[in-house]
């Protein structure tokens, strides 16, 4: 089995499964997922997805956006301050091993 490529934020903080969907939630926080599709995204299984799910719905980190027939879509709540954070957060730390690399690079170089 092929193994992917971890995003900083996951290397940083382990592969939880709630660190894993908040991850995905991130890396697409421009979209709307339904459960399903960010459970699946996230490489969760359902029963650990739906309670994080709940916590993420309770501490308003995800929103309902709209409904397509039987499913509902939600996205990363941009408006929180919490989720403000975290996305800077998540950039920062990307930027910070981006230019660990490169630096590294240079030296090697």
């Amino acid at each position: 089995m092929e193994q992917e490529e971890q995003s900083i934020f996951v290397e940083y903080f382990g592969s939880s499964p709630y660190i894993k969907v908040l991850d995905f939630l991130i890396q697409g926080q421009e979209f709307d997922y339904s459960m399903t599709e960010a459970a699946r995204g996230a490489g969760v299984g359902w029963s650990a997805f739906t309670n994080i799910w709940e916590k993420l719905l309770e501490r308003e980190i995800i929103i309902p956006t709209r409904q397509i027939g039987n499913a509902k879509l939600f996205k990363l709540n941009k408006k929180s301050p919490f989720v403000v954070k975290l996305i800077k957060f998540d950039w920062e730390l990307t930027k910070l091993e981006t230019d660990k690399l490169l630096k590294k690079k240079l030296v090697e170089a």
